[in-house]
């Protein structure tokens, strides 16, 4: 097998001079590199873009964020883009797993998939755009922290010296990308699932009955069967939307991808379809999804502390999951109620409810 030779941070950013109003994903692609090695690049060159390699550890770049005040939070996966307005605040670290809870930007970290950081610059028409953007080690973006025109831009010089990596090349070394964990099951253990996951007490004890039984989320949810999953018809994901929407009830929305699962907890008044993207573009939170992505949707239930954790979740046919849909636990129980109610007036698969 012949290996593709990579483009130079100087063909790379003579490309991209080219064609400037892509956005960076997109353009990477279409060149054959990741957005990583994009934004590398342009690493101490002077060609409209200031960009600074950044030591990528959360235990050091979250505290600095917080002195930026309100900014915008991204976290995406292939499919789907979450948004929320809101100031790093309450961060608890962890060697394996960090979190930041704040009720607006709630973030769950894991810190060995951010591997490469940078602070960003770019000239706007409203003016210079500013960002720190993380990725993992294959060039992927994990998350990504934008300034706003109310952020405390003073601060942005005094952060980016904290965080300047020794390291400032224009290249990286990067892992060739895998491809993603099939769904994983043993319908011969189908009954030791089922009893396992009966005694659950807590949705976080579903990761340790996977691992014990050697199967991954997607290929639980396949064999488990009723009451704990059900299967469910094309569009109940946006379906769903719609009476969030309508009813003005309160949800808890997890998306993210290996390195950072952030979380939104509040209303979805807005929906907007552009093409194969379903939005709510609310004043303080964005969420792009790609419709034609969904191959599987669940209704999944789990006992929780108080009651059954009930949530909607989507899966790519590729296995990944795309998103989880919650009721906002800290509303009023009329919430939950109305969340129950959305969820059994959705069509199974098979198009009965």
């Amino acid at each position: 097998m012949l290996e593709t030779t990579k483009p130079s941070a100087a063909a790379i950013r003579a490309a991209r001079s080219e064609n400037p109003s892509v956005r960076d994903k997109d353009f990477a692609d279409s060149i054959g590199i990741t957005e990583a090695e994009l934004v590398a690049a342009y690493v101490g060159a002077d060609e409209g873009q200031k960009i600074v390699a950044l030591t990528p550890d959360p235990d050091a770049i979250i505290p600095e964020i917080e002195k930026l005040g309100e900014v915008m939070a991204l976290t995406r996966n292939p499919s789907c883009v979450i948004e929320r307005v809101g100031t790093y605040q309450n961060y608890h670290p962890g060697r394996h797993a960090a979190m930041v809870l704040d009720p607006d930007i709630d973030l769950r970290i894991f810190p060995k998939f951010w591997e490469h950081a940078f602070a960003v610059e770019r000239p706007g028409k409203d003016g210079v755009k500013r960002s720190i953007q993380i990725f993992n080690g294959v060039g992927d973006a994990v998350h990504k922290i934008h300034l706003r025109d109310g952020s405390n831009h003073d601060a942005w010089g005094e952060v980016v010296q904290a965080l300047r990596a020794d390291d400032q090349r224009n290249t990286l070394d990067l892992r060739q990308k895998g491809a993603p964990e099939a769904p994983k099951a043993d319908p011969d253990r189908q009954d030791e699932l089922r009893a396992l996951w009966s005694k659950m007490t807590d949705t976080h004890q579903f990761q340790k009955v996977l691992v014990k039984l050697k199967m991954n989320r997607l290929g639980a949810y396949r064999i488990v069967g009723a009451p704990y999953v059900r299967r469910l018809a094309a569009g109940s994901v946006e379906r769903a939307f719609e009476r969030i929407a309508a009813t003005g009830m309160g949800v808890m929305i997890f998306v993210g991808n290996r390195g950072c699962i952030q979380i939104h907890g509040g209303e979805c008044r807005n929906l907007k379809v552009m093409g194969p993207w379903f939005n709510v573009l609310d004043p303080r939170f964005d969420m792009h999804l790609r419709t034609d992505h969904i191959a599987e949707i669940y209704e999944v239930r789990k006992f929780a502390h108080g009651g059954e954790a009930v949530s909607l979740e989507a899966f790519d046919a590729e296995g990944r999951i795309i998103l989880q849909v919650f009721p906002y636990r800290r509303a009023a129980i009329e919430n939950v109620e109305i969340w129950d109610k959305i969820i059994a007036e959705l069509p199974d698969e098979a198009g009965n409810q």
